[in-house]
């Protein structure tokens, strides 16, 4: 059986296209998934755009960020059932062996290959997918809403795995894409004052960041930060696609403060961090997520205690993935989604 696929096929830009792609084989220790949603990552449309920085073994499926039914197991399989709904982690191939895996940091393991760049994504009917990183999904939650499991724990692992967030903490989140709006989002539910950062035309995305209880500033933040006590915010999150914003989070925020980096940028940095030291700051790399931070996430969806239907505009069939990667690149829309039936 074959199905329509969304596929990066070259590393020059504008490689993508719709290929007829067959149903995947699954291994002992695999389900095959049929995928109801799959959300458009900002990395997708960096392998369309061809300015990633990471390998891609071309040619690839896209779409790391989905959920769906279970319709085959592999005969080793345990503890699921056809019909069952899912999400999946990113984390399709690890080493077992890894001292990164066996700590439980399996997302660290360098070794480490995702779907959609790695192996075949889920950009298209049938995913296969190691059971090890299966969650289920409640009734309640439909999967539309589901398939952005993946960005909330990304989210989630930024801002609270991995800063120093307190209730009544002022803290200032750079990059107004997906990232930065749920990680703006995730501050507010640890009880922080957020202000999400970004340029004239984020006006739109920092509307929807209001929706959240936070703080649009497009332009300079440093007043608000100094609002306070005029020594800076508590904490910075650059969840910005630039690595020249780290300059921006080492000047706004205060002395012994933090900043969590998430979002990623090739480009060198080029500035001194001496003013990183003589504050005493905290900076903090945060990659991906792994499976406690998938169970807690899955709650805070179920609950309604996060909502990404603010975030979601609009849910296009495989077919029209062109308009809903330009609508995201455009800036039209925050998180496009995808549905292959």
């Amino acid at each position: 059986m074959k199905s329509a696929a969304v596929v990066n096929y070259a590393p020059e830009k504008g490689s993508v296209e719709i290929r007829e792609f067959e149903r995947p084989e699954i291994g002992s220790d695999d389900v095959l998934l049929e995928v109801a949603n799959v959300g458009v990552c900002g990395s997708d449309l960096h392998q369309w755009t061809a300015d990633h920085s990471w390998p891609v073994n071309y040619p690839v499926v896209l779409g790391h960020e989905f959920g769906g039914t279970i319709v085959e197991l592999g005969r080793d399989v345990q503890g699921w059932k056809e019909g069952d709904r899912v999400v999946s982690e990113t984390a399709a191939i690890i080493d077992p062996q890894n001292p990164m895996t066996r700590r439980g940091l399996y997302n660290l393991d360098p070794t480490r290959k995702g779907f959609g760049y790695g192996v075949d994504g889920a950009m298209t009917r049938f995913v296969r997918v190691p059971e090890r990183i299966l969650h289920r999904v409640p009734d309640e939650l439909p999967f539309e809403r589901a398939c952005l499991t993946e960005p909330c724990c990304v989210a989630y692992n930024a801002v609270v795995r991995n800063a120093r967030i307190e209730p009544g903490d002022r803290v200032v989140v750079l990059g107004p894409g997906t990232i930065g709006i749920l990680c703006a989002a995730m501050a507010r539910l640890c009880g922080a004052e957020v202000a999400l950062v970004g340029l004239p035309s984020d006006a739109r995305r920092l509307d929807i960041a209001k929706q959240y209880g936070c703080e649009g500033i497009i332009g300079d933040a440093k007043p608000w930060a100094l609002q306070r006590d005029g020594l800076g915010c508590d904490g910075v999150i650059d969840a910005a696609g630039a690595s020249a914003t780290l300059k921006i989070a080492i000047d706004l925020v205060r002395p012994a403060g933090w900043i969590s980096k998430v979002g990623w940028g090739p480009q060198p940095l080029g500035f001194n961090l001496d003013p990183l030291v003589q504050k005493n700051v905290t900076l903090q790399g945060s990659f991906s997520h792994n499976w406690p931070i998938w169970e807690r996430v899955l709650a805070l969806l179920a609950s309604g205690a996060l909502d990404v239907r603010p975030i979601i505009g609009g849910v296009w069939q495989i077919e029209q993935w062109h308009d809903a990667f330009e609508k995201m690149h455009q800036g039209e829309v925050v998180k496009s989604v995808l549905t292959p039936v």
